[in-house]
């Protein structure tokens, strides 16, 4: 489970350049809870996302995982229980190492750091497996260096490689909002695969309509820093949809 409790975050705070880009904000987010983000640009999604990995510490309040107080817990260790997809298919990989060896140092995340990587044939053979299940003909392909795949194939692997070892929360930040139709599809449904087969807690950022109507068991509409709107998926009625859309533009 998130919680976060009085988050708020504020940019260059007291000078002429202050951006206040979340409001305080309390949201509790259940266990296998796979929720989509909305809202236009600058509106606070890619903050709330920022807060909940580490990456940016919020101004005021508390986030906890889990039951366990992690506000002032580093994006590195919270990378032990958090994977997280970016918007650029190569902010996710190594471009000069192998597949394989990308997916080892995407392993050692969630373990003791050590100085060796320590490949050995048991976990290429895991690597194999994982790979092969997208489809994409990859899994004997593995000392291929990574900068030679399409952004499509990054995102997928990206995407396999942050779950693979005991990860809790999947973040995706527009995972797709870079590639082409048919790998944006596939991306979204390995994204989908893999948070119902491991239980995972979700939360993807997407200015698409379609996937907001489409994917995930809540909505969350974010607008000047503040949501405005939080729907099931019961809620998610085309109307209301579109006319959140609407009003930022987006259709």
């Amino acid at each position: 489970m998130i919680d976060l409790r009085g988050i708020a975050k504020t940019y260059n705070q007291g000078q002429a350049t202050e951006v206040r880009a979340l409001e305080p904000l309390d949201l509790t987010i259940a266990k296998g809870t796979f929720a989509v983000v909305i809202g236009g640009n600058g509106s606070g999604k890619s903050t709330l996302l920022d807060i909940v990995s580490g990456a940016v510490q919020p101004s005021s309040g508390r986030i906890a995982i889990a039951g366990r107080d992690v506000t002032g817990v580093a994006e590195h260790r919270r990378s032990q229980w958090i994977a997280r997809v970016f918007q650029n298919p190569l902010a996710g990989t190594a471009s000069e190492l192998s597949i394989l060896d990308n997916f080892r140092l995407a392993a050692l995340r969630s373990q003791a750091k050590k100085l060796v990587i320590g490949i050995d044939d048991a976990f290429k053979r895991r690597v194999q497996d994982q790979v092969a299940r997208l489809g994409l003909g990859l899994e004997n392909k593995l000392h291929q260096p990574m900068g030679t795949l399409s952004g499509g194939q990054r995102q997928a692997l990206t995407l396999v490689m942050g779950v693979m070892d005991r990860a809790d929360i999947l973040l995706l930040d527009e995972p797709t909002a870079a590639l082409d139709p048919n790998s944006a599809r596939i991306v979204l449904a390995t994204a989908q695969s893999l948070i119902a087969e491991h239980h995972l807690t979700a939360l993807l950022v997407t200015h698409n309509l379609a996937d907001a109507r489409q994917l995930g068991n809540r909505l969350l509409h974010i607008d000047r820093g503040r949501i405005v709107r939080d729907l099931n998926s019961e809620e998610k009625s085309q109307v209301e949809l579109e006319a959140m859309f609407t009003w930022f533009g987006q259709v």
